[in-house]
């Protein structure tokens, strides 16, 4: 027997069978070991890091992964089924129905989606099998439209803000491109977030919570456009010696040159969204100036403020929350 032959047979014999089971970490230290292991071994998803890098997305998928744990997830379940906006965790719409699922107390959960007089309709109906509640809740193609949801172009306009111009581009909206999907998504949000309250411990579908947060956006945001100032008061009437004097001394004034607030805000909020730190935002801030741009203008400068300080409360949530 060759050397060779005599190392293969050292070699101890694999043995067959057994569960498999998840690592569930049972400290926050074990999880956050655990959701650096998935950010560096790129297992992170995208829809739930967005351009986070390092601590920031690691702590992201932390997140993920206690949320998940409070009701019932295992960590990588957990990853697969949340999403986190505007800092706060949100459920996709299958991960709103695995987590009611698994809780034990579903007699049955059925959602689909069908036409009425030409128009859709998605619906969800559950019961509970500890109570005897069951709900049925539906969410129509109309309800979507008076919501503001509803897509019905296959190209729409957005603003380009590197060319500064309004661009047709195809509509990749989830409304547009899954309508029926998306209608059973919203009723059984509404329908299981009621039913099983107790479950889902107040946690939002990711539709609704980015509605809410898109809707918060916009409240901070919206420019806000000052009063207009007094008007002067009209010149007394020319006497007949005035009449006869030019007044060489008046010049034609320049129009005031309109700054398009919306569109300086969206490019202000891109730009710092890139920034991972506290110097690269003071350098966004002073090449586009706030400052000199809205001079005087105490409302839109206050608006600047606040998307900056919310970039840096996001980098730094200890000091900047």
């Amino acid at each position: 027997m060759n050397a060779h032959t005599q190392e293969v047979t050292r070699l101890p014999s694999l043995a067959g069978g057994g569960n498999v089971m998840a690592i569930v970490p049972q400290t926050f230290e074990e999880t956050f070991r655990v959701a650096k292991a998935v950010y560096l071994g790129g297992l992170a998803p995208s829809a739930l890091i967005g351009k986070l890098e390092g601590d920031a997305a690691i702590s992201a998928v932390t997140v993920a992964i206690m949320s998940g744990a409070e009701l019932g997830l295992k960590p990588m379940v957990a990853l697969r089924s949340f999403t986190v906006i505007n800092g706060k965790p949100a459920l996709y719409g299958d991960g709103l129905i695995n987590v009611v699922r698994q809780s034990g107390k579903v007699a049955y959960l059925r959602t689909g989606c069908e036409t009425r007089d030409g128009q859709m309709v998605g619906w969800c109906e559950a019961k509970r099998n500890d109570t005897d509640e069951d709900k049925r809740v539906e969410f129509s193609q109309e309800d979507a439209i008076r919501a503001g949801l509803w897509q019905t172009e296959a190209v729409i306009t957005k603003w380009n803000k590197w060319d500064k111009k309004n661009e047709q581009k195809p509509n990749d909206s989830p409304w547009w491109r899954f309508p029926q999907r998306m209608l059973a998504w919203r009723a059984a949000g509404y329908c299981l977030r009621e039913l099983f309250g107790d479950v889902l411990g107040g946690i939002r579908d990711e539709f609704e919570a980015r509605e809410i947060a898109d809707a918060e956006d916009m409240r901070d945001i919206t420019p806000r456009q000052p009063p207009a100032p007094p008007m002067p008061p009209a010149p007394p009437s020319p006497t007949v010696e005035d009449a006869n004097v030019v007044d060489v001394t008046a010049e034609e004034q320049p129009a005031e040159e309109q700054i398009d607030t919306a569109a300086f805000f969206e490019e202000l909020e891109e730009a710092l969204s890139g920034a991972m730190d506290e110097a690269t935002v003071e350098e966004i801030w002073t090449a586009l100036d706030p400052e000199g741009t809205f001079d005087g203008d105490d409302l839109n400068l206050d608006i600047a403020h606040k998307i900056k300080a919310r970039r840096l409360a996001q980098i730094n949530p200890v000091n900047g929350g």
